[in-house]
């Protein structure tokens, strides 16, 4: 069976920020790990030079993904998910159902930004902060402080609850997509990017077994308020992961790779 890791990550993350998933995965499994448009070591084109008021949103990535299992996989597949990738792969299996075997969701983005989980009194202040971002001087000074490895390493601390697997190595694989010509422009353009589909909008359309997975000590996306997607008819279980935080597949292979492993065997086989 086919198993597909999308990417796409508050972070900028490349697909190797999955490898130690891959190596155990692809012992039983064809594994891609794919860098959607924008992030890791994708292109980064600019969204205005295209002519495209937004480029970078759920609907491309999802198209993205599912291009690529037709074209390239050309068979079922598993999507496995993290943060903002989440998001991907549910809209991928809400757009083509028949073609997504199960979904392993780990710490999903709750999209807490969103415009419509603000108060409409702010909406207008949001608005024109992600303009000020998006069209002076301000945005790329602001990337600027954030593509070093100090702030790298930092970021990576606050989300890492283990913070000694916050190595050199990994400093440096999270960095280095992000100083490529047009990177900047993407972060950008996602940071003002508070519109698109939810969890909870998607969850009730997906026709494939969903499982939830969530480091309890992610600081970006509480678990208390992640524990509601567990209500959802195609969510089979939702799996806390003990001392863990927003990375889990990376943080806590150990914990992850089982589950993953499990998930898969388990609809194969209901599937044969």
């Amino acid at each position: 069976m086919h198993i597909l890791l999308p990417i796409c990550c508050q972070l900028s993350c490349p697909s190797d920020h999955w490898r130690k998933n891959i190596s155990y995965l692809g012992k039983s499994h064809k594994v891609f790990s794919i860098d959607l448009i924008g992030y890791g070591y994708s292109e980064k084109p600019n969204p205005h030079e295209l002519g495209f008021s937004t480029f970078y949103t759920f609907e491309t990535w999802a198209t993205q993904l599912n291009d690529f299992r037709a074209d390239v996989v050309k068979d079922e597949a598993f999507f496995i998910c993290n943060s903002i990738g989440g998001l991907v792969g549910l809209l991928a299996a809400v757009t083509e159902p028949h073609m997504c075997k199960g979904i392993v969701l780990l710490n999903i983005s709750l999209r807490m930004l969103h415009i419509k989980k603000q108060p409409w009194y702010g909406r207008p202040f949001i608005r024109s902060f992600q303009s000020i971002l998006r069209n002076t001087g301000f945005g790329k000074l602001f990337y600027k402080a954030v593509a070093t490895p100090e702030a790298v390493r930092n970021i990576l601390c606050q989300c890492y609850y283990d913070t000694s697997k916050v190595t050199e190595e990994l400093v440096q694989k999270i960095l280095e997509p992000g100083l490529e010509p047009g990177a900047a422009e993407v972060f950008l353009e996602f940071i003002c990017y508070s519109d698109g589909p939810l969890p909870e909008e998607l969850l009730p359309q997906v026709k494939c077994p969903v499982l939830v997975a969530w480091g309890d000590k992610d600081p970006w996306e509480p678990i208390e308020l992640g524990k509601a997607y567990g209500n959802y008819d195609a969510v089979e279980d939702f799996v806390v992961l003990t001392n863990v935080g927003h990375c889990p597949q990376d943080e806590a292979p150990e914990l992850v790779n089982p589950l993953v492993e499990s998930f898969v065997a388990r609809h194969m086989k209901n599937s044969e």
